[in-house]
């Protein structure tokens, strides 16, 4: 069952100075060694991927927890301290130029020494969980950083944030392959950000129906459907408010907004498609061309003919209380933000710090 709310991450500018990104750094190469030798390198990627553990790993770390840079530099620091130690668990991407993942992969066949097959699933996961994040739910939020870690049996864990500028707030996508069955149907290990109304989520399994519509009308000729999308109105109809996306305003009649539907549609892409159609929807949306527009028009057209209606509800799974950057973190799972903490604490005790830093490690804890 999902689980929802609220929570703040705000977009804060600039950058961590030097002299913290190495006390993190240091921090974080005796926290996962010690993290290796209690639970096994296996299970840090399954603690990476729980959003409750992250946030704590980061604030122990020293980083304000509702800022949006705990996820860059939290995720920047764990890459520095893990290329400097060996405890079969490697990152690469990052932020903005530092995001390219396919480009870095070779690190894991290297460092870890996987297989072709097993580097290649890993780049998939990569490539598709930020087309998921991007256009199967469709919050207004742009990625701007994308993270992944793998460990040397070919587990991974994909961290990754988008932002809306406008709103100064940052939202953060948690995945694990151990609990991706689908990465098109509620694929997530985690979502923590503001709760908007109006999602579109194409990944809900009430969008089972819509999902499948949409793989049936790449099937069509390109020809017919975009004669399917001048043949609606583009008149003021209260049916399309919830196709709207921030682009599509287009001026204010007795305090009603009049909409439009989706105008960006890539044809080309879909004349592609109509050639060589996909087999399911997952395929679809990792055709070269589709993006947000292009799946959002699919599923206009989906419950206009066939009535299959996609799902409008925000997908966010995890929050943490309103605050500000002195703000105390409320856990929606109790027992979750305990473990985190409990695992965060046997760590630090049997890290080999020094007993000053333990002390500062075990207090950042206790908030």
């Amino acid at each position: 069952m999902r689980r929802s709310g609220s929570a703040t991450l705000r977009l804060h500018g600039g950058k961590a100075p030097y002299w913290l990104i190495n006390k993190m750094t240091r921090l974080s190469v005796a926290l996962l060694e010690a993290m290796d030798d209690l639970y096994g390198s296996e299970k840090i990627l399954t603690r990476l991927s729980d959003p409750l553990f992250f946030q704590a790993c980061s604030n122990v770390l020293g980083f304000d927890w509702d800022s949006s840079g705990s996820t860059t530099v939290t995720c920047g620091v764990l890459k520095n301290a893990l290329d400097k130690i060996d405890i079969g668990v490697k990152a690469v991407g990052g932020k903005g130029k530092r995001s390219n993942v396919i480009r870095d992969l070779d690190i894991f066949r290297e460092s870890l020494l996987l297989s072709e097959e097993e580097v290649s699933k890993i780049g998939y996961a990569s490539k598709t969980s930020a087309k998921v994040d991007t256009s199967a739910i469709q919050s207004g939020y742009s990625l701007y950083h994308h993270s992944v870690f793998a460990d040397n049996n070919g587990n991974w864990a994909i961290i990754q944030q988008g932002m809306r500028p406008e709103k100064h707030l940052a939202r953060r996508y948690h995945w694990l392959s151990d609990d991706v069955e689908s990465f098109v149907i509620e694929p997530h290990k985690g979502i923590v950000g503001v709760k908007h109304d109006h999602v579109l989520d194409m990944t809900a399994l009430e969008s089972t129906g819509s999902r499948k519509a949409c793989v049936d009308l790449v099937h069509e000729k390109t020809s017919r459907l975009r004669d399917l999308f001048q043949s609606v109105e583009k008149k003021e109809q209260s049916s399309l408010r919830r196709w709207m996306d921030l682009d599509c305003i287009k001026h204010h009649v007795n305090n009603e907004i009049s909409y439009s539907i989706p105008t960006k549609v890539n044809w080309k892409a879909l004349e592609n498609l109509y050639i060589n159609p996909p087999s399911d929807f997952e395929e679809l949306l990792g055709y070269p061309g589709v993006g947000p527009a292009t799946i959002r028009g699919l599923a206009f057209l989906s419950e206009l003919l066939f009535g299959e209606k996609p799902s409008w509800k925000d997908p966010v799974k995890y929050s943490f209380a309103f605050g500000g950057k002195d703000g105390i973190p409320f856990p929606v799972d109790k027992r979750a933000m305990d473990n985190a903490t409990e695992i965060l604490k046997s760590a630090v005790e049997s890290s080999k710090l020094g007993n000053k830093e333990k002390l500062e490690a075990i207090s950042r804890i206790r908030y």
